[in-house]
């Protein structure tokens, strides 16, 4: 494949920043645009070695660098991969890609790196994807969870269940193909017993998704209450700074304030929404509108109810509206004499938290429910999960399969019939490693890296 060549650091000024070359020109790319010190050979450098010396764009010294040089199989991509370390800023890193791409390498499309790394055998489908999540993680959940992948779990499982298909696959031709020979006839009983210990082990790639999905890409939760209940208060409280407006007047949040915030290990998408009740205000009005909107899409509903006043209608109409939704009722002002008809409250709500917002009090409780919630805990680190939608996709898509084979078994199907449905399973696990995909999949799946990856 041609060299390709992208800036593998961040965009922005800092100490180094890295310029990756990989394909069957990189050390012949490096080589003209590299000058080492000391009149060393850059096409006779061994792998995993680095030379010292200077970026020089025709006869214009660039930058002094550090060049380090990997040899094909033994690198990232599995291919000749030559990278250039840099002065960290915008200028001189995006110079140096330039000269790069002037002396004959190419542009590298999102992702390529990773995917030739695919494409040459040195990462199954959901180790590459697992890159990203590394990448992308903002816990330490979430890491562990995408290095087990990066190492190999999924992959190792999803084998370890391809394999006992494929041992099913082979004993039922065998036995239909050479019906003269002395082969044992395949037992229905047999097969049912080693499909249900290969659903076991795909249902513990996927029951813990949910969990791993919150984990990775965060919970789009809404605050709402009626006016003045201390919703702003308390976004600000998630928020660690002021960031709504906090005043005594009823009305105050008349349109969403948006902010993400850790809890734990979980990110909360929280939007600060305005108070939902009966008003003539035009403008306030619309602000209600997009909060009874926003309580639709949203995945948690942190409803907040003023613990010095009995229950409104407002609030029952809250009530009302979120019944169906995961929820958590957090009754504020706990530091004030409390009116509020909590029995009423309890038979709607299974998560209760007690607060005072203005004092900062019992925050730290509303996070520990939150995660009961979603049921993070049950999620320990070493815990393997499918990571996105297409690996839960090709998981659901085998397991539907294998229990079709398993009620044709019990139903006194032909075993022609089975053998048909537990090929189809087995066709879905080698999509899921990327074993047997199309490229159009590969492309989407690497076109959501970032360039450099």
């Amino acid at each position: 494949m041609s060299a390709i060549a992208a800036i593998s650091t961040p965009e922005a000024p800092g100490g180094i920043a890295v310029i990756r070359i990989s394909g069957e020109d990189a050390i012949a790319v490096a080589e003209k645009v590299f000058r080492p010190a000391g009149g060393r050979n850059v096409a006779e450098m061994p792998g995993y070695t680095c030379a010292y010396g200077e970026v020089w764009d025709g006869d214009e010294p660039v930058d002094d660098c550090i060049l380090t040089v990997f040899r094909a199989p033994h690198s990232y991509t599995g291919e000749d991969t030559a990278e250039i370390s840099c002065h960290g800023g915008l200028f001189v890193t995006k110079r140096i890609l330039r000269t790069v791409l002037k002396n004959g390498a190419v542009t590298a499309e999102p992702g390529e790196f990773t995917k030739r790394a695919f494409l040459n055998g040195k990462l199954d489908l959901t180790q590459a994807e697992a890159v990203m999540d590394i990448i992308s993680a903002k816990g330490e959940r979430e890491l562990r969870m995408a290095e087990e992948l990066r190492e190999g779990a999924a992959f190792r499982m999803a084998d370890k269940c391809s394999k006992k298909l494929m041992k099913m696959l082979g004993d039922l031709a065998a036995w239909a193909d050479y019906p003269e020979e002395d082969i044992p006839a395949v037992d229905p009983e047999n097969l049912i017993t080693g499909l249900s210990e290969v659903r076991e082990d795909l249902w513990s790639l996927i029951k813990n998704y949910d969990c791993g999905r919150v984990l990775r890409d965060g919970i789009a939760t809404a605050i709402i209450g009626r006016p003045n209940v201390g919703k702003s208060t308390l976004f600000n409280c998630l928020s660690g700074y002021d960031r709504s407006i906090v005043t005594d007047i009823a009305g105050t949040t008349r349109d969403v304030v948006e902010e993400s915030v850790r809890v734990g290990d979980i990110t909360l998408r929280l939007s600060d929404t305005a108070g939902i009740h009966e008003t003539e205000d035009v403008i306030e009005g619309i602000g209600v509108n997009i909060a009874e909107k926003l309580i639709d899409s949203s995945e948690l509903v942190i409803a907040v109810f003023d613990g010095g006043c009995p229950l409104t209608e407002d609030d029952q109409y809250l009530i009302n509206k979120i019944n169906n939704k995961k929820k958590l009722a957090v009754i504020n002002k706990s530091d004030v004499e409390q009116l509020l008809e909590i029995s009423k409250i309890k038979e709607k709500f299974q998560h209760i938290v007690y607060i005072s917002a203005k004092e900062n009090q019992g925050v730290e409780k509303l996070k520990c429910e939150i995660e009961s919630i979603f049921e993070i805990n049950e999620m320990t680190i070493g815990t393997v999960s499918a990571s996105n939608e297409r690996q839960k996709r090709c998981i659901e898509s085998s397991l539907r399969c294998i229990d079709s084979a398993i009620d044709a078994l019990n139903s006194g199907e032909l075993l022609d019939a089975v053998n048909v449905i537990i090929d189809e399973a087995e066709q879905f696990l080698l999509e899921l490693t990327g074993q047997r995909i199309t490229n159009a999949v590969v492309d989407e799946v690497f076109s959501r890296f970032c360039v450099g990856k």
